[in-house]
């Protein structure tokens, strides 16, 4: 039976709104009419569909950011405290938040526990927004009554990792600006100056070089037919992101980013410390050992960093340490983290040792991207100066050539 999501008003004004099954809008308007309630608006809840029993949410409706995410947990924490039961802060945080799909979401999560289910099991519904380190911290916060602590965590963790991604994110935003800059004016040449100084050319009559000929058919190709360039450039991009979601292609991208000298280093230090943080909150939300790595390894991004995690939960499945699991993988984790894992392991002190490695390595991680800045901004300027000198040499050549001619 399809579900909408609805808002209804009483006679004395009051407005209601959520999530109810019927077979129609006549069926809904019905049903909220016994309960003295006038229909006004009903959308069928496309962004779920029910087969089976599962709600499967369709991603491509829209994601939930970080942030949003973020905020949801750090309310959810505070009004857990503070005694109001689960459905009520679920559709009052669902009125709040400005993202549709994650607000309808919310209220058939308030929906389903009023039913009388858990909220991990609720939140299992929609794993495009909750994934399954969140579903796996929640539920052993409500096995073990530590909802609130294990909320804090995770509180914490999404904190870290939005420090994380907005630091780098900081970081790369002048090379960036640099980059497009220098593409806008090399196009705005090829358009604008290249194609008047190629009907001069014409009208001389001069010889022209190959560098020049090169040029000059780029820059007509882009003014008459910029239409096919802007087409060309979605092909290629569509086909390169179609390559990159395959096993293969995914695996040679991870592969060449933990190959190039100066980008993989940020790439272990990022990913290494993302993999500890989680470690480090899934250890202390009492989720155990093995169940954590499996965890890690089906939400790493990198295909060796997640390889690595799924060959270590085996090894420490079949009674083996943590750093022992990750010993022969030097050359993707920093040794300096398999020392330092050794340690919490002899001390018994592991979680706290991780939270402290994730604090060094996600500052590592930052500096590393500061210092590419630096290191990218010289090489961005032998390029332009590369650039601007091949386009003045190919052009200003056959001037020179046709004053020698006169000459």
């Amino acid at each position: 039976m399809p579900k909408f999501f609805y808002t209804a008003t009483s006679l004395q004004g009051e407005k209601k709104s959520g999530v109810l099954e019927a077979k129609s809008e006549k069926e809904l308007a019905q049903i909220l009419h016994q309960e003295g309630y006038t229909l006004i608006s009903a959308d069928f809840e496309g962004g779920i569909s029910k087969k089976k029993g599962v709600i499967i949410s369709l991603s491509f409706l829209g994601g939930v950011s970080l942030t949003e995410k973020m905020l949801f947990t750090r309310n959810l924490r505070v009004m857990t405290e503070a005694g109001i039961s689960l459905p009520r802060t679920l559709r009052t945080l669902s009125a709040q938040s400005k993202n549709k799909k994650f607000a309808r979401s919310l209220l058939v999560i308030a929906d389903e526990i009023t039913r009388g289910k858990s909220l991990a099991e609720s939140l299992s519904l929609f794993p495009d927004i909750f994934p399954e380190l969140f579903q796996s911290m929640i539920r052993v916060g409500e096995e073990s009554g530590t909802l609130e602590e294990v909320l804090k965590v995770l509180n914490m963790q999404m904190e870290r990792e939005y420090e994380l991604r907005s630091k780098i994110k900081g970081a790369l935003i002048y090379p960036a600006v640099i980059i497009f800059a220098m593409i806008g004016i090399g196009i705005l040449m090829l358009v604008m100056v290249v194609p008047r100084l190629a009907e001069t050319f014409r009208d001389l009559n001069v010889e022209l070089p190959f560098t020049t000929r090169v040029v000059i058919a780029i820059g007509d190709f882009l003014a008459k037919k910029w239409h096919l360039a802007v087409l060309i450039f979605l092909v290629f991009l569509f086909i390169s992101r179609f390559i990159l979601k395959t096993k293969l292609g995914k695996r040679a991208s991870d592969f060449t980013l933990l190959k190039i000298p100066i980008i993989a280093p940020i790439v272990r230090k990022t990913n290494s410390a993302w993999a500890i943080r989680t470690l480090s909150s899934l250890f202390s939300a009492g989720v155990p050992i093995v169940r954590s790595l499996e965890i890690i390894s089906e939400s790493m991004s990198n295909v060796y960093f997640k390889r690595t995690m799924a060959e270590a939960a085996q090894v420490v499945q079949k009674g083996g340490k943590l750093s022992s699991a990750l010993a022969p993988y030097s050359d993707i984790y920093p040794v300096s983290i398999i020392q330092m894992i050794e340690v919490g392991e002899e001390t018994g002190e592991t979680s706290s040792i991780l939270a402290k490695l994730a604090d060094f390595f996600e500052e590592e991680a930052t500096n590393s991207t500061k210092n590419l800045a630096s290191i990218i901004e010289p090489i961005l300027m032998l390029i332009i100066g590369a650039t601007v000198g091949f386009f003045a040499i190919s052009m200003i050549q056959p001037i020179y050539s046709m004053l020698g001619a006169i000459r």
